[in-house]
């Protein structure tokens, strides 16, 4: 035998000890390329990451036959990191290798001491069976994870007449190797006489990982980046003016709430070391104008009533809402809780509500809405054509009123009301410019004051004094859509049943019913009004330069009507009767 083969002999054996090992195996009804018994099922099954398979040539093969030989019918070796299958999958894959090269190592390591030990007891000869029994005990074999976070066993069975495996050797290696964490005690207990301690690898201890903080987090309840969003209505119509573009806030309001960073749990290695763990990061709440910080520190909110835009550092609330332009497609409607400054044109078919003051530089035009919580102030004008409304919860200041209906709840003051419709629970000035009141009706509670009422054609124009004119305009309002529903309604009660007609008639029936809860509330509140009002209701005052015929004016149940024209007038109602002076 050549130096090689006899080295090799003694290292891994020689190759009919292999042969031999294999037929061993066979003979236990395994295949010596794999150790698994279950080999007609593992061929169908999917192969296990966790498992280790070996070679016939392998040196954990040898011993095994090796061990079988001298005491009989032992189970087959199985090598399987992961058992119960709840071990990361890429921990396996990175770990499998590693074991994999110790293991072999440690095989060969044992089969040296295996062969130095039968050297030996062939020298000695008679000698040494004097001396004491020979072999090697029962041999713990540990591999421990990278991370240290996972330690494995496998038993290596005593040689010759060495010591079986005990617990208290089990616990000694255990100790020797520094693992103090994470025992599987229960397995550690049952493996000094269980059936497969040998050749078998077990999950022996399990640290613990750390687990590091999470960072602190932003919610924003109003959006950083605004988009046009078209909604879609029920007859899948887009209206294209409205776009939500504003997004409103109210006083107190919670702009964003703050998410506070988590602090790291530490882990603990099977070496029982721990795993130190990084706390989440802190963020800052973007504070911007007319915002704080609540005083749990914890949320940001508006001082004030506006719109909310974030500038790229953080969000400010404006209390004022600039328009640089029209109302138009670039803006869409706009719905605002504070004042709006529009620098350009309301254009046709736009709408703007403010809870504040509205400031209109330019016109608003025909076909368009616009309702102010505050004062309404129109540069150049209000040009309407008989469908344009204008509200005001304060007073209103115009150049001109032409064919629009104006709702104002204090004064009304304009150069010029061109058959418009005015409803006014103040006083209405027409004194400035050309100070003139043509056509149309102007209802005004207190006063109205005008230069020229009327024209030499003698167009009509209806004066009213006196009463609820605002009240009395919101009636109407209702009575007017309460008949469009009703149109609506008996318009779908003769089409054909359909799933979609009982969807819009049940729609149509609600807002029905809304709508007459409304005008009965309207009625009551009216009718008590005018009880405590009493003779109040009749006080009114027309005071102009010139009022030409057909000039119409109305105060309580009276109507005069003029037929001459009449100059620096006065109308106001007498002990029942109109009197023009």
């Amino acid at each position: 035998m050549s130096l090689k083969d006899k080295i090799a002999s003694i290292l891994f054996g020689s190759k009919a000890e292999a042969e031999s090992a294999g037929e061993d195996l066979r003979a236990e009804g395994l295949n010596p390329e794999s150790p698994d018994p279950r080999s007609e099922a593992a061929a169908s099954a999917p192969e296990d990451p966790a498992l280790i398979k070996l070679p016939g040539e392998h040196p954990l093969i040898q011993l095994y036959s090796q061990r079988r030989r001298e005491a009989g019918a032992m189970p087959a070796p199985r090598l399987c990191m992961d058992e119960d299958g709840t071990l990361p999958e890429d921990m396996i894959r990175r770990e499998k290798s590693r074991l994999q090269s110790a293991l072999k190592t440690a095989c060969n390591f044992r089969m040296k001491s295996m062969k130095d030990n039968g050297s030996r007891s062939k020298k000695d000869g008679d000698a040494g069976a004097a001396e004491g029994p020979q072999g090697a005990d029962a041999l713990p074999w540990f591999h421990i994870s990278a991370n240290k976070l996972y330690a494995w066993v496998m038993v290596f069975p005593p040689m010759g007449e060495g010591q079986e495996l005990t617990r208290a050797m089990l616990y000694q290696a255990l100790q020797g190797q520094g693992i103090a964490y994470g025992i599987n005690e229960r397995l550690a207990d049952r493996l000094s006489h269980d059936d497969q301690r040998y050749f078998h690898l077990f999950l022996i201890a399990q640290g613990k990982p750390a687990f590091d903080g999470k960072n602190g987090n932003i919610v924003d309840y109003f959006p950083r980046v605004v988009e046009r969003i078209l909604a879609v209505d029920e007859y899948d119509q887009v209206d294209y003016a409205a776009l939500n573009l504003i997004n409103n806030v109210k006083e107190g309001q919670e702009i964003c709430r703050l998410i506070r960073p988590t602090e790291g749990e530490p882990g603990r290695t099977v070496l029982d070391q721990e795993i130190p763990a990084k706390s989440g990061k802190s963020v800052s709440l973007p504070k911007g104008r007319n915002t704080e910080i609540s005083e749990d520190g914890d949320a940001l909110v508006a001082l004030a009533d506006g719109h909310v835009e974030f500038t790229g550092r953080g969000f400010q609330v404006k209390p004022v809402l600039d328009v640089p332009g029209d109302v138009d497609f670039s803006t869409g409607n706009i719905k605002f809780v504070g004042d709006v400054n529009i620098n350009g044109d309301v254009l046709s078919g736009f709408s703007v509500q403010a809870m504040g003051s509205v400031w209109v530089g330019g016109v608003i035009e025909a076909g368009s809405t616009v309702e102010a919580g505050g004062d309404l102030t129109v540069v150049k004008g209000i040009l309407g054509d008989g469908t344009t409304t204008v509200r005001s919860q304060r007073c209103v200041f115009s150049k001109y009123i032409e064919n629009a209906t104006i709702y104002v709840r204090e004064n009304l003051q304009t150069d010029a009301i061109i058959n418009g419709g005015v409803y006014c629970d103040g006083e209405v000035v027409v004194r400035s410019g050309r100070g003139v009141i043509m056509g149309g009706r102007v209802w005004a509670a207190k006063k109205i004051s005008a230069s020229i009422v009327g024209s030499r054609s003698e167009r009509r124009t209806s004066i009213v004094l006196g009463g609820l004119p605002c009240t009395s305009f919101e009636r109407e309002q209702v009575r007017r859509e309460l008949k469009e529903l009703e149109i609506e309604h008996e318009r779908l009660e003769c089409q054909l049943d359909s799933p979609v007609k009982s969807s819009l008639l049940g729609k149509v029936r609600m807002r029905l019913s809304t709508t007459e809860l409304r005008l009965q509330q309207l009625e009551e509140d009216l009718n008590r009004i005018k009880e405590s009002m009493g003779n109040k209701e009749e006080e009114g005052r027309l005071e102009c330069g010139v009022a030409y015929a057909g000039t119409e004016i109305h105060i309580g149940e009276e109507m005069v009507r003029l037929h001459r024209e009449e100059r620096q007038c006065v109308a106001k109602m007498v002990c029942g009767e109109i009197i023009v002076m």
